[in-house]
């Protein structure tokens, strides 16, 4: 990308008079050089079967190219119109919980024919009218798609489909998932039951995959349709998002995003988070590694909050923050959702950058500081590239085996997941996303790898090879315990991996007033209580780090480490809490040569690097705090780019509350 995009999504048809050419003015005031626009109004764009009014399209692209704004126009495919509900209501989702109804977004069924010929008509209408508009930049296709629990009778039936095609014959299934259990077991095709009721976690998991298959077959057919008419230059992304919390937590559990990212030209992310004194940026950085992650390359920010909910209004320099901190883990764009704040309907009390009067607010004035900053820094900070040394590996089927076999506390995969990533990011240790798959593990020094319950054993034997030959890895509780299809592996666990980690375990319990007891460690203060789940764990060539703490389980292993060949394989057999898991993670990037100046600060000082394409090192650094923070800055000479001041080796600096320095290296970053 040739230079950084500043943006916001914008709806000429819901404004409630007349203000085109005001906004924009409002937009350039502000440095907005990107507007996002059409995806959301297929009504407006087809008010009846098969006729078209592109009139706000029109207008607005007109516009934005005369103010010298560039347009990501979205293919409308993800809120369908009451017409084709009325005219063709199988269009509508079944799901679990039986037949849709019209009204919510994204209740269709992804797989229904006349769905289909219907987002069809309308993609070729609309893209081919605005493909060689010069205002066009890129495409966006549907809209943080996913399956939406799509079940119904025509899906069965594919997934039938799929199921010979992929395992050939019903004894290949009734054995390798187990069927004979309860009566489980099918003897003809024709009897295949529906996946909805099954009570066989196998079964259960190989139609959630398959449902996510659907989103990767749905959005590499709309990609493949944009691109008959894209242009030279323009570009084809999608706004993946996050399992939502009230805010981007976790892995997405319906969309396999490595996949479904192959089709697109760049990968584009919607990151939502806690503001105000909740405000850490963890969701940011996580969302952005999954999103550089997909494609080993930058990424847009194509939605985030401007002022949002009335707990998220951000206090005076977040939003300035918050803009930098994509941009330092790898984003070349951040776009708002929205530009104006709407009148009615579901999302009225969502905000835009604008409130509901149109008038600027501190909000926007702050907007505007970024937009500047944005242009005047553009070519010193765009296509940010990251080497990172460390990698969280993560996986679909891990998280979905979980879903069937819950942990007794209610936490879930995306827990574990999260209670190791956010120690590597509150002590600046950057990381990638990498799945089971991967097959270049030696490009890391240090691999975490949470909760990977069900995986196949080619996987497992490549960790246990990367390990011998001088690579780190760091293992959660419930790695390795099941093949692909959740069948429970039938050596003492954890299994192939074992050989790497040189220990074993045959029980596991529910912890009940149980604590850890340091043997290698030094933890400070850290909570040494365990919660959730923990193995009892027999070493066999492995360091024991932690013992537990109890009565009955004091002479079993909880946390341990074992040289294997020219590496090390730490195994965490509990869930311990966040500072004691940060200390044994601490331990492990040290043991891998990843400790420096920047792990010697900690959260809430955040530390981010990469390098232009000026070859310059650059660093960011985020006070994630409502107090002023102070540091010594200990690499080479550099300018700070909001200041334009010079800043030498060793000298101390202050950050304000929420404040943000950005350091250009003088000397090559390489």
């Amino acid at each position: 990308m040739s230079q950084l995009r500043y943006g916001v999504a914008y709806y000429d048809e819901y404004m409630p008079y007349e203000r085109l050419n005001e906004d924009i003015a409002m937009m350039l005031e502000a440095g907005i050089n990107t507007v996002r626009i059409a995806e959301s109004t297929w009504s407006t764009h087809e008010p009846q079967n098969g006729i078209f009014d592109f009139t706000s399209v029109d207008r607005v692209l007109d516009a934005m190219h005369a103010a010298g704004i560039s347009v990501i126009v979205g293919t409308p495919t993800y809120a369908v119109p009451t017409w084709l509900v009325k005219e063709h209501p199988g269009v509508l989702a079944v799901t679990a919980d039986g037949p849709g109804r019209y009204g919510a977004r994204q209740i269709m069924d992804i797989t229904n024919p006349v769905y289909l010929f219907h987002a069809e008509r309308i993609i070729r209408k609309l893209i081919g009218r605005v493909s060689k508009h010069p205002a066009v930049i890129g495409y966006q296709t549907d809209n943080e798609t996913k399956h939406y629990g799509t079940a119904g009778e025509n899906v069965q039936l594919l997934f039938v489909k799929h199921m010979r095609q992929k395992y050939g014959t019903l004894d290949e299934i009734n054995d390798r998932f187990g069927l004979d259990y309860w009566s489980n077991r099918i003897n003809s095709w024709e009897d295949f039951p529906s996946a909805v009721g099954t009570i066989n976690g196998s079964l259960g998991a190989e139609f959630a995959r398959f449902q996510r298959g659907l989103v990767t077959e749905f959005l590499g057919w709309q990609v493949s349709l944009v691109n008959e008419y894209k242009q030279p230059g323009q570009f084809v992304t999608q706004n993946f998002d996050f399992e939502w919390r009230g805010y981007s937590y976790g892995v997405q559990p319906s969309v396999d995003h490595f996949a479904a990212a192959e089709a697109f030209d760049i990968a584009g992310v919607d990151i939502y988070h806690p503001s105000q004194h909740e405000l850490t940026g963890t969701e940011i950085s996580f969302g952005g590694d999954i999103a550089r992650s997909l494609k080993r390359s930058n990424y847009l920010v194509l939605e985030t909050q401007a002022q949002a909910f009335p707990h998220w209004t951000p206090y005076p320099g977040q939003l300035r923050l918050q803009a930098f901190s994509h941009l330092a883990s790898g984003a070349n764009m951040v776009a708002y959702w929205h530009w104006h704040s709407i009148h009615n309907s579901f999302e009225t009390y969502w905000k835009g950058l604008l409130s509901h009067d149109f008038k600027p607010n501190p909000v926007y004035n702050e907007a505007k500081t970024i937009g500047r900053d944005f242009a005047r820094l553009s070519q010193a900070l765009v296509d940010l590239r990251k080497d990172n040394k460390v990698a969280v590996m993560v996986s679909n089927e891990a998280l979905t085996a979980m879903e069937w076999f819950k942990l007794p506390d209610g936490r879930n995969y995306n827990d574990v997941v999260r209670w190791l990533y956010d120690e590597l990011y509150r002590m600046n240790i950057e990381c990638d996303f990498i799945q089971p798959g991967c097959t270049e593990l030696s490009r890391y020094s240090l691999i975490i790898v949470p909760a990977l319950y069900a995986v196949p054993d080619e996987a497992l034997l490549r960790l246990n090879e990367y390990v011998r030959e001088g690579g780190h890895a760091v293992y959660s509780f419930k790695s390795g315990f099941a093949d692909e299809d959740l069948k429970v592996r039938t050596a003492e666990q954890p299994g192939i991996i074992s050989e790497a980690c040189g220990i074993s375990y045959s029980m596991f319990v529910t912890p009940h007033e149980v604590t850890l007891r340091s043997e290698a460690l030094d933890t400070g203060a850290a909570d040494p209580a365990v919660n959730t789940w923990m193995e009892l764990i027999t070493p066999d060539t492995a360091e024991v780090l932690f013992r537990y703490e109890h009565p009955h389980w004091g002479e079993y292993a909880a946390v341990t480490r074992n040289r294997f060949g020219n590496g090390t394989a730490t195994y965490i057999g509990c869930m311990t809490s966040s500072g004691l898991a940060g200390s044994i993670l601490k331990s492990a990037a040290q043991e891998a040569g990843l400790w420096g100046p920047d792990q010697e600060l900690a959260f809430p000082l955040i530390v981010k690097t990469g390098v232009n394409r000026q070859q310059q090192r650059v660093r960011y650094y985020f006070n994630y705090s409502d107090e002023p923070v102070s540091m010594v800055y200990r690499h080479g000479a550099a300018a700070e780019l909001l200041s334009g001041r010079e800043v030498q080796p060793e000298e101390k600096l202050e950050l304000e509350p929420w404040g943000v320095h950005i350091l250009l290296e003088h000397s090559s970053g390489q």
